[in-house]
């Protein structure tokens, strides 16, 4: 696993890690295995930490965010919209054109197999870089 980060300071992954800590709750536990998940499915995974406080997973682009909120843990895929999501994990921003994102509340749990193959899907999608072909 790789870390990245914009500053001079605490490297991502310690920065997530303290995130987790601090929550000290069930979103701290939601937030980590989460983490671990996409660990898992990708163990060349970048974590970064951006716009403030946001722990961000790429991998040659953004596969997804992870934020706590006081009711959930959002996870939003950067590409979402474009991913099959035969599980139905996707659950917020479905009205986007691009993003999609998995709301997990208290005592929820996510389908481990179905959410390593979103991020696998997600990861597939980043480095085509292919724009979409002009019409014509």
């Amino acid at each position: 696993m790789k870390t990245s980060d914009r500053s001079h300071g605490p490297s991502a992954a310690k920065l997530i890690s303290k995130r987790i800590t601090e929550l000290g709750d069930w979103r701290g536990k939601t937030l980590g295995r989460m983490r671990k998940l996409i660990k898992e499915a990708d163990p060349d995974v970048v974590e970064e930490w951006k716009w403030m406080g946001t722990p961000v997973w790429s991998h040659h682009g953004i596969i997804c965010t992870g934020e706590s909120y006081k009711q959930a843990v959002k996870l939003t895929f950067a590409k979402g919209a474009s991913l099959r999501d035969s599980a139905r994990l996707f659950n917020s921003s479905l009205d986007g054109k691009v993003r999609r994102a998995i709301d997990i509340h208290e005592g929820e749990e996510v389908d481990a197999s179905a959410f390593k193959a979103l991020v696998r899907q997600a990861i597939a999608l980043n480095p085509s870089g292919k724009s979409k072909p002009a019409r014509r």
